[in-house]
């Protein structure tokens, strides 16, 4: 593996004291309590497409301070009853895309919520929610907004978008509310992470090359983005780097890790330099530790010759035959009759 981390061996046993503001659990509770009162559900409408066998619905849903987010509700078309929901959040610089993108899950059987992140359309993929709260003052990237104070960090307001997400999901018709799945890559593995640490009862969690996670750790061993753009900033802004650590450390994905208690799939890439194999096993090796119960079910694997990408189509395979296991086939008392093999 690179020689920027660490050896696979003692990755194994990674478990760092990351910095945890004496507030953090207040923060989360008084940010979290601001939008409890909002009306969770704005627009639920019926989006055509061109796909015979899955249904979908353009969603509106009231985020941070009840901003509108959008997000796409997919299900196997002529399927009665409620389906597991995963809502799956998108990797930094991309959004929700259209509504033919990204089909796994739907196609595996389950209702998918694909949530938008605000405003960070156009780099990687097309996105529909705009960020109104971007004037704190900070840096030129989203992961630099308002990275001065955590009030008015850009994250704070995502995380938030994410819980509210799954809010949305249990809302919506046909959704089983009580096996709602919290899945993403990169960013989006971030967000799972911080949605498990958040909402006490999802029922599982993907994270596949989660970043936020060990974030103090990150900015010092990687240039890569997202993080090279924090020390980007911090090598203009140079007496900044006390606020920005404390900034990030009411974000850091371990924190939110140790507080999980639903079962979790890891997935990473030892030749990760966006997000660095440590960062990841950071909160692998502590999930789970401060929820105040046995530590959940969690399992890891690992991608000794892939970078960020981890086990890509493989991992996926993985992904959907753990998640069959642990709720069992998500459509099979509704699955119509299979078509004879000739033979």
């Amino acid at each position: 593996m690179p020689m920027f981390d660490l050896p696979l061996d003692q990755l194994r046993d990674y478990a760092p004291t990351v910095t945890e503001p004496a507030d953090f659990d207040a923060f989360w509770r008084a940010t979290l309590d601001a939008t409890a009162a909002l009306p969770v559900l704005l627009d639920v409408r019926p989006e055509p497409t061109d796909l015979r066998l899955l249904d979908t619905w353009d969603v509106t849903f009231a985020g941070f301070a009840g901003d509108p987010v959008r997000a796409w509700y997919t299900r196997p078309a002529a399927v009665g009853g409620t389906l597991p929901v995963i809502v799956e959040y998108v990797g930094y610089g991309r959004g929700r895309g259209l509504p033919h993108e990204r089909l796994t899950w739907p196609v595996a059987g389950y209702a998918r919520l694909l949530v938008d992140a605000r405003g960070q359309s156009g780099q990687y993929g097309v996105g529909d929610t705009p960020d109104p709260h971007g004037s704190a003052p900070g840096g030129h990237s989203p992961v630099t907004w308002g990275i001065l104070s955590p009030a008015g960090y850009y994250y704070r307001r995502l995380i938030t978008d994410a819980v509210r997400a799954v809010q949305a999901a249990r809302a919506l018709p046909g959704v089983d509310a009580g096996r709602v799945v919290v899945a993403g890559n990169s960013q989006g593995g971030g967000l799972a992470l911080a949605v498990a640490g958040l909402v006490p009862d999802v029922a599982a969690v993907l994270a596949t090359a989660p970043f936020l996670c060990h974030v103090q750790r990150a900015i010092e061993i990687t240039d890569v983005g997202p993080y090279g753009e924090i020390v980007n900033y911090l090598s203009v802004n140079r007496d900044a780097e006390a606020a920005v650590r404390n900034t990030l450390s009411y974000v850091d994905g371990v924190s939110f890790a140790r507080r999980a208690t639903a079962p979790a799939h890891f997935g990473i890439g030892l030749r990760d330099h966006v997000c660095p194999p440590s960062t990841g096993f950071a909160a692998y090796n502590q999930y789970g530790a401060a929820s105040g119960g046995p530590v959940p079910e969690r399992s890891m694997h690992v991608y000794p010759f892939n970078g960020h990408e981890h086990g890509d189509a493989t991992h996926v395979r993985r992904q959907l035959r753990w998640l069959a296991a642990l709720l069992g086939e998500p459509v099979a008392a509704a699955r119509p009759g299979a078509v004879p093999v000739p033979g």
